[in-house]
């Protein structure tokens, strides 16, 4: 059985992290109660991702949260990381999934109900949903859904989701309302004179939200 929260998921931006790096930010908002860390890179070749993955690994050890890697199923595959997150562009999830072995966390982005609702779940553990909203850190996304486009995605799949899209801590109730099982932030964290404390601020959010549904 693979063990994930998918409650505060923040996907790590070498730009926004520069002030102290994306391992301090993935360590101190893992403190906070982050609990899922995608390192996304997309100037970084394999051997670059490998080794920002090991510092990584090094950082969240004992933590229980996961790693997850973007899109580089090499990388993922030689640190034996928790998991894999792809786009619709990337690599099939047939491939994805045979490379990356049965155990592994397997996330695929969507971005219409169509799209959620084709994620097969024996190939994929869980959708990253969106985007909600236009982010800058993200300049090819599709066009924003808001959170009724969030729910219809939520609904129209079988897997547990993950809310994306220029989100921030004002929206998590909003995130739960809609069905997603937490929220995927980047500069919510990355960047932040504090992440250790927005993170808790994040997770106390998520709580409260589910305790309101």
């Amino acid at each position: 059985m693979k063990a994930f929260d998918l409650s505060v998921y923040l996907v790590l931006d070498p730009g926004l992290c520069a002030g102290v790096g994306m391992v301090e930010t993935a360590r101190r908002a893992v403190a906070g109660g982050v609990t899922m860390v995608q390192l996304r890179d997309k100037r970084a070749d394999t051997a670059a991702m490998i080794a920002t993955g090991r510092a990584l690994q090094a950082a969240l050890a004992g933590s229980g949260a996961r790693l997850i890697i973007n899109d580089d199923v090499a990388a993922a595959v030689a640190l034996g990381a928790d998991g894999l997150h792809i786009g619709q562009g990337d690599m099939s999830v047939a491939e994805a999934r045979a490379r990356l072995g049965a155990g592994a966390i397997l996330g695929l982005s969507v971005e219409t109900p169509a799209l959620a609702a084709a994620a097969d779940p024996a190939l994929v553990d869980y959708i990253g949903a969106g985007p909600v909203f236009a982010t800058p850190t993200k300049t090819d996304h599709k066009q924003p859904i808001g959170f009724d486009g969030l729910a219809a995605q939520v609904a129209a799949s079988r897997l547990p989701a993950v809310a994306i899209g220029g989100l921030k801590a004002a929206h998590v109730a909003q995130v739960i309302a809609a069905g997603a099982q937490g929220l995927a932030v980047v500069s919510a964290l990355c960047g932040q004179p504090d992440p250790e404390a927005a993170a808790r601020t994040l997770a106390q959010a998520v709580a409260q939200a589910r305790r309101s549904v």
